[in-house]
């Protein structure tokens, strides 16, 4: 939790030294009404007293009051303003390094539990800073103040207020051994109730597809009665405080009034006054320690759960991304375009084997180079390579001359035109969704945008759509079949004029005419450009300048289609299984 204050602000800290200030006016008034409170007793009972020197203090008193209400909205308005900054510098910090992390650490916390710890944890640490700072504070302030102020006025009422000051820190241990290990659990329960909740809801159309309602109801209902019951266990644990303080407030009262009326009785007449005031003085200052104490119940309620989400968030916050930037921002005029792979092994984290298996070969400028292989051959991690998703383990990727290492990885990525296995969307619109990221066109915007489109084939689609490139995109793209997401996702990659395309099985839910059309298309109106294509169908790849062929994550083959037709026995399969052999042959 501490280091989770490190990312105050200084305003925000001035505010937390401002806090402080009106917390020490506040306790010094709530002290100082008993006082007034004695006075007044003694004024009462006083024969001669003046009705004015009464009604004095209790102008004092109500003053006392009043200031004390003023320093307690001042302290809850500072309060908020610490939460509500602190939150929102925690949620733009977890942003901002997922942003930057591998796959590797996106995979290692999980996409479901980084969405909890962006939200729910950060909301926890901010309820425990808007509500608890003027309890953490104002507690122990309050507790050592009113304990100085009782002290020497009796012992017996001080063995009474000892005992219930006791009976308050054996309740906290208790829950403090109990409750405390169900607030770790809470967490890693969320994130699994928000895992069962985010497949059923990107899953639907399956779900339905195959009348699977009840079985996602039984994987919720699970989750959510976990978490359930792990609430209720906490929660009837912490049920027990509030008639605890009542029974103590109570008690100690009965205590103070039992013994003072005991000591009253044996005391001198000349000393009866004074101790009826004291008595008085000291139920008040007695109530004081209770609700020091009582705040403090309330920071044991709210600090346990609030520290699990803090080292959950300080988890993120500390991890480092294994792929940190170079300082490069420019490749080699020369070999501007070029992607070389020299004896490049890669292994995913944590897996016993390598995927790929010592990969070598170059893509030259204006190339089209295929990569064709059985599912599982790492035709996809070969490529994610490229732009760094992941950095090979063995040998090294070179683009425009240089290590991708060597890259800051915005500018590697600028030179990438990158289209994912499944064509991915974002809410908004077409147009906003083809001119994505860091694409920024002034008023040639729409020209680039439709010229993007007619070359992947799109135009026809958007031109029958009421709003053209304004429709809207739902989040996902679900609103549009897979042959069209994957056009505007080949048009967003083109509308960038990148250096080098990236197309990861781009094509497969295009019919074979329009899959045609758009790679002419394509070769003619980016001339000049890289283009690397992992495919499936070999009319995709066929007049590709170079086709490499996986197996087992390694090469088999390499050259054109008639080289390999004539050399290569498992890219000859791959072409008989999907053509007849005079069309493979022929081709």
């Amino acid at each position: 939790m501490i280091n989770i204050l490190k990312n105050l602000e200084k305003t925000q800290w001035v505010y937390v030294l401002v806090s402080i200030s009106f917390i020490v006016i506040q306790v010094w008034l709530d002290l100082k009404l008993p006082d007034y409170m004695s006075d007044i007793t003694m004024l009462v009972q006083t024969e001669g007293s003046e009705m004015s020197e009464i009604i004095e203090n209790g102008i004092y008193m109500l003053l006392c009051a009043l200031g004390s209400m003023i320093s307690s909205v001042v302290v809850g308005y500072f309060a908020a303003r610490i939460a509500a900054g602190l939150a929102r510098t925690l949620r733009e910090k977890i942003f901002k390094k997922v942003m930057g992390f591998s796959m590797e650490e996106i995979n290692n916390f999980s996409t479901d539990s980084l969405i909890t710890r962006s939200t729910n944890d950060i909301t926890q640490v901010q309820m425990v800073i808007a509500m608890g700072l003027q309890a953490m504070i104002k507690a122990p302030i309050l507790a050592v103040w009113a304990i100085l102020k009782i002290s020497g006025k009796s012992w017996q009422w001080t063995a009474a207020t000892a005992v219930a000051v006791a009976v308050l820190i054996l309740m906290l241990t208790v829950l403090v051994i109990f409750a405390l290990p169900k607030f770790k659990i809470i967490q890693t329960l969320t994130d699994n109730l928000n895992k069962v909740t985010r497949e059923n809801l990107t899953g639907l159309r399956v779900v339905r597809a195959y009348n699977a309602e009840a079985y996602q109801d039984k994987k919720f209902e699970h989750a959510n009665g976990e978490l359930t019951s792990t609430y209720l266990f906490t929660n009837r644990m912490l049920a027990i405080i509030n008639p605890t303080m009542t029974a103590i407030m109570s008690g100690i009262s009965l205590a103070v009034y039992w013994i003072g009326s005991y000591l009253i009785n044996e005391a001198a007449m000349p000393e009866k006054y004074p101790l009826f005031a004291d008595m008085v003085v000291f139920t008040s200052y007695a109530m004081q320690i209770i609700m020091a104490f009582m705040l403090l119940a309330m920071i044991f309620i709210m600090v346990p759960r609030a520290e699990v989400a803090a080292k959950r968030i300080n988890e993120v916050l500390d991890t480092k991304a294994k792929i940190q930037d170079g300082t490069q921002t420019e490749g080699i005029d020369t070999k501007e375009g070029e992607v070389e792979f020299r004896n490049v092994s890669f292994m995913y984290p944590d897996a016993g084997d390598n995927v790929l298996h010592n990969i070598s070969f170059k893509a030259k400028k204006g190339e089209t180079v295929a990569f064709i292989g059985a599912t599982g051959s790492g035709k996809t991690t070969l490529v994610n390579l490229i732009p760094r998703f992941y950095d090979a383990t063995e040998g090294e990727v070179y683009v425009s001359g240089r290590n991708v290492k060597e890259y800051t990885q915005e500018a590697l990525h600028k030179k990438i035109g990158y289209v994912s296995q499944r064509a991915v969307l974002f809410s908004g619109d077409i147009k906003s969704n083809i001119a994505y990221g860091d694409i920024v066109y002034g008023n040639e915007t729409m020209e680039i945008i439709e010229k993007a489109m007619e070359i992947a084939q799109g135009s026809e689609f958007v031109q029958k759509l009421d709003d053209g490139y304004d429709s809207r995109v739902a989040q996902g793209g679900t609103n549009y079949s897979g042959g069209q997401k994957q056009r505007m996702s080949i048009a967003r990659a083109i509308a960038r004029k990148p250096e080098i395309y990236i197309f990861d099985d781009s094509f497969s839910a295009l019919d074979y005419k329009t899959d045609r059309v758009l790679r002419t298309a394509l070769k003619r109106e980016t001339k000049g450009v890289t283009s690397l294509i992992v495919a499936q169908r070999i009319g995709t790849i066929k007049d590709a300048d170079q086709i490499i062929v996986l197996e087992d994550g390694a090469i088999v083959g390499k050259g054109t289609h008639r080289e390999l037709m004539k050399n290569c026995d498992t890219y000859r399969e791959i072409a008989y299984s999907q053509l007849s052999k005079e069309e493979a042959d022929n081709e």
